[in-house]
């Protein structure tokens, strides 16, 4: 059996997906045919340029007096971690006991959570513009005519208007850990560049996906501590358990505990640049807004993405989340989830990914 999905991983690459680690990049816009016929049906990302050439917050969006001046009226949703890994495994204060640890969330006034942004310190408090509820047609309903309200052709391909549309605010200080989608996603980066680590669905045993509990970072705007409280009752949350940038006094030990990870084909690597869009088969975080997490059965690409800004200025996107047709493809994959594969004894890893795991920890971008 070991040797079966091993053999998978690579023929997914090899006949489908490429074995360079590169996504296909598109210089225009597709046709709604096109896009249906060589990305959706295959299930495979790529990279689109020249589609939100037009948007008027490519250019405004840079100044962050137009976005406090804008939005001086409104009130948002401000993610608060102490070192900007929210939604990520984390071990719960005084004690070796991992839980899936989710960000303090507090509404404040917009100026004040750009301020907040921008001073982040992941010694301290990072902070992040990261509401995943249709937060753009909402809380920030204010940019509306200065990006689309969807994507032409995605939708035609779709057959559907977007269910949600969100806005991203960040800085180099917060990451977003591996985690699976339910929702077709293209994401358009506005400011700044994102930085995706991804890897195709039939990959799931490498991210040991274990159900942890659930606990929520509790912030004092007096004191500027955090604390780390349990969900009561006890709640399990399904999640990689995976870090692929361990540092290096871990390093070997994360590649004990995670040999599949390691060992396996590298991830497909991409950076999405101001005014491109990436697209990516799902998210699972809007699935889970509209039932319980522990009852999301998680598929999909995985997906771990960092972010940085040119000189530390801000990364900002607004993403589209467009329903996902369950077809024979969830069933491919739920199946395959199913089976209990083994990680096999005595790992090592290739040095290849050794230099790349170093190249990520001493870089200048601090992940998303």
């Amino acid at each position: 059996m070991e040797e079966k999905i091993e053999e998978l991983w690579r023929e997914v690459r090899e006949v489908s997906l490429g074995s360079n680690g590169s996504i296909e990049r598109l210089e225009s816009p597709p046709t709604p045919l096109q896009f249906l016929k060589n990305f959706i049906n295959p299930n495979k990302p790529c990279i689109i340029s020249n589609s939100i050439n037009h948007w008027p917050a490519l250019s405004s969006w840079t100044d962050p007096s137009y976005l406090t001046q804008t939005l001086s009226s409104s009130t948002v949703s401000l993610h608060l971690t102490p070192t900007g890994a929210a939604d990520s495994i984390t071990s719960l204060p005084s004690s070796s006991s991992l839980c899936f640890a989710s960000a303090h969330v507090e509404r404040v006034p917009f100026p004040d959570a750009l301020r907040l942004i921008n001073s982040s310190d992941p010694s301290k408090c990072v902070a992040y513009a990261q509401q995943q509820n249709d937060c753009f047609r909402s809380e920030y309903s204010s940019l509306a005519e200065d990006c689309d309200s969807h994507i032409g052709w995605a939708t035609e391909a779709f057959g559907s208007e977007p269910e949600a549309v969100n806005l991203w605010i960040g800085n180099r200080h917060s990451n977003t850990s591996f985690h699976k989608d339910h929702y077709e996603n293209l994401y358009a980066v506005v400011t700044g560049e994102k930085r995706f680590l991804l890897f195709p669905p039939t990959d799931v045993h490498r991210f040991y996906i274990r159900h942890y509990p659930a606990a929520t970072y509790k912030h004092s705007l007096e004191t500027g501590e955090f604390d780390l409280e349990l969900e009561k009752p006890t709640r399990y949350v399904p999640w990689c358990s995976v870090d692929p940038f361990p540092s290096p006094e871990n390093l070997e030990d994360e590649i004990s505990k995670f040999p599949l990870y390691f060992n396996g084909p590298p991830p497909f690597e991409c950076t999405v640049k101001a005014g491109e869009i990436l697209y990516l088969y799902g998210s699972f975080l809007l699935q889970c807004i509209k039932s319980r997490w522990n009852e999301c059965r998680p598929s999909m690409w995985f997906h771990h993405v960092r972010q940085s800004g040119d000189g530390g200025e801000l990364t900002i996107a607004v993403n589209y989340w467009y329903d996902m047709q369950f077809d024979i493809k969830y069933a491919y994959f739920n199946f395959l989830q199913s089976i209990d594969y083994q990680s096999p004894t005595n790992p090592t890893m290739p040095e290849t990914l050794c230099e790349k795991i170093d190249s990520g920890l001493d870089g200048d971008d601090d992940t998303k």
